[in-house]
């Protein structure tokens, strides 16, 4: 099969075709023929050498495929044999074959395309995990979002208006901030123009959001500590400008705060399955729907991984990045 398995860390340019032996499914495995895979900003850091796989995950990148099951390994009910799924993976998803835990797979319905599909596990779990498990937000509840026009910032939009929610995003610009209205945010904030922080306050009457769904780290930690109201809990998923913050603990006490966060791709296969059912019964109606669709900023051939990356790394891209084997 062709798959993109740099030999070094480097720039987009290590991202190259080659040939690798298809994977055998072991027990409880299923074999799926990709047609197309998400990109993240886990493989990125993992190209750079910053993130590399878990124990036994493969070393080829890709976090999430969408396909058709080609092969079982033991144990795995007959029936998925020829179906059309999505899967969370723990990598190999750059490739035309990608192996996933047959209970990590979730249907893909009539209406949703295999580039949609490929676009959906990796921040439907992320978002669902984090920001209604971890922060555990209810429907009344406002939440702040970093990076609200990326992949994980548009799931949780349209995932939090499906639910009930008030979401405040953050962006780069004046053309995202509109764009992330159409999607659905409440209000989106241009973090060039604009104070977040003032922002927040004033559109909640001072009393702050209730959540912060934070990317950023770093010196924003303080900053989204002071966005929050009395019980707010603030969920850290990424560190993009920085993995140590300095923060006012006092506030933490006085404002009963709750600091959390969490990283999935080490997550045991056990507790990927729980959320996966989960999914099933809470998400996956609305996709089934067509209510929930992921925005699609742009797909690459897999032979054009790098030119992918290079997207993802210009932060100009609005929704998901996705690659395609050419058969979607």
């Amino acid at each position: 099969m062709r798959a993109i398995d740099p030999a070094e860390s480097g720039g987009p340019e290590v991202l190259v075709a080659v040939e690798r032996p298809v994977p055998v499914p072991p027990a409880g495995a299923v074999l799926i023929r990709v047609e197309a895979a998400g990109v993240n900003r886990p493989d990125v850091m993992q190209r750079k050498g910053a993130y590399p796989p878990p124990p036994g995950a493969p070393s080829i990148p890709g976090l999430e495929v969408a396909g058709e099951i080609v092969a079982l390994g033991d144990g795995v009910e007959p029936a998925l044999l020829g179906t059309r799924v999505c899967a969370l993976v723990s990598g190999g998803g750059y490739a035309e074959y990608a192996l996933a835990d047959s209970r990590h797979c979730l249907s893909v319905p009539d209406g949703l395309s295999m580039v949609e599909a490929a676009a959906l596990p990796e921040t439907v779990f992320t978002v669902w995990t984090n920001l209604f498990e971890r922060a555990y937000a209810t429907e009344g509840d406002t939440v702040l979002v970093h990076g609200g026009t990326g992949g994980i910032g548009t799931t949780a939009i349209m995932l939090g208006k499906l639910f009930g929610l008030t979401v405040i995003v953050t962006v780069g610009s004046e053309d995202k901030a509109a764009r992330a209205r159409e999607i659905g945010a409440d209000l989106a904030i241009n973090y060039q123009t604009a104070d977040f922080v003032e922002q927040v306050k004033a559109f909640t009457g001072g009393k702050g959001c209730q959540v912060v769904l934070d990317m950023i780290g770093g010196d924003y930690l303080p900053r989204n500590l002071d966005c929050l109201g009395d019980d707010g809990r603030h969920v850290s998923i990424a560190v993009q400008r920085g993995a140590k913050a300095e923060i006012p603990i006092w506030k933490v006490m006085s404002k009963r705060l709750t600091l959390t966060g969490s990283t999935l791709r080490p997550r045991s296969a056990d507790f990927k399955a729980l959320v996966a059912d989960e999914l099933r019964r809470t998400v996956w109606p609305h996709v089934e729907a067509g209510r929930l669709r992921p925005i699609i900023d742009r797909t690459f051939p897999l032979d054009r991984a790098a030119d992918a990356h290079r997207r993802m790394e210009e932060g100009d891209h609005i929704g998901k990045i996705v690659l395609t084997t050419g058969d979607s």
